[in-house]
């Protein structure tokens, strides 16, 4: 199959979806496949473009995963360290002193998260009687979870947790010494060449920025800026482009954040969630064959969809950025569905 033939197959699956946001595939030395369609902001009719930002949700914890490593590279941390021999106990008077560095990058440690996924399924809801507005640092999730009483013992089971990685940030920021958000930009972005990511707050976001819609019922649309935390951090929330994610990929891949032992950790299938898929730090892994088919990262908040894999059999990098809900998803599975048929793309 031909470039074209991938462009045309993205094409067709927008326009058949009303898909609103960016794509881009690359493949080794192959120029890369790429598209922008629908609008950054509906009101003005302005359209997205390649280089857009979009916010990421919970893509971005590949990022907080990254810089725990690199503390655990430097010296500064281990991934069996208790957390509450470095976080003040006293915080968080329910949890077990038997978390590790590891339970928390691997969603196992127990602890209660603010949005648990296995009994809610509207994050908005969150927000009627708090102000999302105040939430702007990693401590201001705090009160939300910190009192709350342990989900199950410490390593011994999967369960997706936001709140795992509100510790986790707050560990970079206490030993890296600097704001989370800060840290991320300069030793994870910067070091990987991405100029146009960052840590944007939903009430100052700059040029070039696409706000997330959410469809009501009616068909009519609202900006997410009262359905998400105004500014993103250890959990989620960073605001990328299609162009940047890619340069993460290489970034990570060829030990530009971290040696090649730690890169080896963190893209290791260090727990099983289900079927084909396996946890590593910050990055899911599914297997084919009992070899790995791809490492690939997702996010999901009202007005955000977001997709991005590296696929190592044939070093095909892909990212799918969508600033409505739901669509990230449908795209992503026709352009796998593509490249599983036609390796040559």
């Amino acid at each position: 199959m031909t470039q074209e033939q991938l462009h045309t197959i993205i094409q067709t699956e927008a326009e058949a979806t009303g898909f609103s946001g960016t794509v881009l595939v690359k493949s080794g030395t192959h120029a890369a496949v790429s598209g922008a369609y629908g609008y950054a902001s509906k009101a003005d009719t302005r359209p997205n473009r390649p280089d857009t930002r979009y916010g990421h949700a919970s893509g971005s914890k590949l990022f907080t995963a990254i810089a725990v490593c690199q503390l655990v590279e430097q010296g500064k941390l281990e991934l069996d360290s208790k957390i509450m021999d470095i976080l003040e106990q006293a915080e968080f008077p329910r949890f077990s002193s038997d978390i590790t560095v590891h339970h928390l990058l691997t969603h196992s440690s127990g602890i209660p998260d603010y949005f648990d996924e296995e009994t809610m399924d509207d994050f908005a809801s969150l927000w009627t009687t708090r102000p999302m507005y105040q939430l702007r640092e990693l401590k201001d999730f705090l009160p939300m979870f910190r009192e709350l009483p342990m989900k199950f013992t410490p390593g011994t089971r999967f369960h997706y947790n936001n709140a795992g990685y509100i510790l986790l940030g707050l560990l970079v920021e206490k030993l890296g010494g600097m704001a989370f958000t800060d840290y991320v930009e300069q030793f994870i972005f910067k070091a990987s060449g991405m100029a146009d990511s960052g840590y944007f707050s939903l009430d100052a976001l700059p040029a070039n920025t696409a706000h997330g819609y959410i469809e009501k019922e009616d068909g009519t649309w609202t900006t997410n800026i009262y359905s998400i935390p105004v500014k993103g951090g250890a959990d989620g929330g960073a605001f990328v482009t299609a162009p940047d994610m890619l340069l993460l990929w290489e970034g990570l891949l060829q030990h530009k954040l971290l040696g090649p032992e730690l890169t080896a950790l963190l893209l290791a299938p260090h727990i099983h969630e289900d079927k084909e898929e396996y946890y590593g730090y910050g990055v899911w892994i599914t297997k084919r064959g009992g070899g790995i088919y791809k490492y690939h990262v997702m996010g999901y908040d009202p007005g955000v969809s977001f997709h991005s894999a590296y696929y190592p059999a044939n070093g095909t990098a892909t990212a799918v950025l969508c600033n409505h809900s739901r669509g990230a998803y449908r795209m992503m599975r026709a352009i796998e569905e593509c490249l599983d048929s036609h390796t040559n793309v």
